[in-house]
């Protein structure tokens, strides 16, 4: 324990000399990866962070999806590693076991607000309507367990209209892809087979196959964490789909317009009171070790904490407050530095 202990001391030291300008390397601004979801409400924090200290370098920002934001979060402590994950789920056990195998032991959950899993179409699009089990038999790779050889959304469904199945989406390492298999696909399966729901119990990977993973043969094309690209692709292909954070849907609504899933568009109001299947909360992990360490860390949170409300800077970009008991409790526990207990994570 004395040499754990020691090790980390060691490793902050490192981090504060690095972050002043001294020691192997340069640290001395804020290091952030993770969601491109949650990456612009990031960056109005960081614009207001320079605003507010003309001294302060201003925080590097890095859109790299969920899941390899947090990859790189939990390699380790110091100065080469991340300060803050963004992120548009919730972390996964396993993944907070890999932070502390690296010796990243203590960190803050933060949830920032909502966002929603927004399906698009371009304004002159046909108009689409879709269910979940709709989605589910157009971009599952095998729904309920054969191939899928749906090429047109009337293949899908009679009512839909004969034309070809293009889903521009996020990548696999994407929480907004991890949001579009839990929230919107898994529902779907379920919906189409009542008995997927025990499968998912007694055969997860079996369950997660036939369930969430996505075809690959050109109908739902990976178009990277650049939502803006899924946003160009949209007006140039009007009969396609784009999957992205509601934010973006609210940003280009000069150009593009929500689908609704199971009748319910999505909306602002929609989104905050939970009727739109896709909604879903955002977060932010912080390494408590890197708050001690980092000049200027503790203060870019507490500008995070004031800017998410209804009335906030992050509203007016495109997030969904939080109810005012969430952010109520995300602000103790930006104000305590209370650390996650993993016994809350899902595997």
């Amino acid at each position: 324990m004395r040499i754990a202990i020691l090790a980390l001391g060691l490793c902050l030291a490192g981090c504060q000399d690095q972050a002043k300008g001294g020691g192997g390397g340069s640290r001395d601004q804020i290091r952030v990866v993770g969601s491109s979801t949650v990456y612009p409400f990031t960056t109005i924090v960081a614009e207001q962070f320079v605003a507010n200290d003309p001294d302060a370098r201003a925080p590097v920002i890095e859109s790299t999806g969920t899941g390899a934001g947090l990859k790189l979060f939990c390699a380790g402590l110091g100065a080469a590693h991340p300060d803050i994950a963004d992120a548009s789920r919730r972390m996964k056990r396993s993944e907070y076991a890999e932070c502390r195998r690296n010796g990243v032991a203590d960190i803050v959950e933060v949830p920032i607000g909502i966002d929603g899993v927004a399906f698009a179409e371009a304004l002159s699009g046909p108009g689409m309507a879709l269910t979940e089990a709709d989605l589910y038999r157009a971009l599952a790779a095998t729904p309920e367990g054969r191939s899928n050889t749906a090429r047109t959304w009337r293949d899908v469904n009679p009512a839909l209209p004969a034309i070809p199945i293009q889903v521009y989406g996020p990548p696999a390492t994407s929480g907004t892809r991890d949001a579009l298999a839990e929230l919107i696909l898994t529902r779907g399966c379920e919906a189409v087979d009542p008995s997927a729901r025990a499968l998912a119990v007694a055969a997860p990977d079996t369950h997660k196959a036939v369930c969430t993973r996505i075809r690959e043969d050109g109908a739902y094309i990976d178009a990277g964490e650049n939502d803006n690209l899924i946003v160009q692709k949209l007006a140039a292909n009007p009969g396609s789909i784009g999957v992205f954070g509601y934010s973006y849907l609210d940003e280009n609504a000069a150009t593009v317009r929500g689908v609704a899933i199971n009748g319910v568009a999505p909306t602002y109001a929609t989104i905050a009171d939970g009727r739109y299947p896709g909604s879903r909360p955002l977060f932010l992990y912080v390494k408590k070790a890197h708050l001690r360490a980092v000049p200027g860390l503790r203060t870019f949170l507490g500008l995070y904490a004031r800017a998410w409300g209804p009335d906030g800077p992050l509203v007016r970009r495109g997030l969904i407050a939080a109810s005012p008991a969430v952010r109520a409790r995300a602000a103790a526990i930006v104000a305590h530095e209370t650390p996650l207990d993993p016994a809350e994570l899902a595997h």
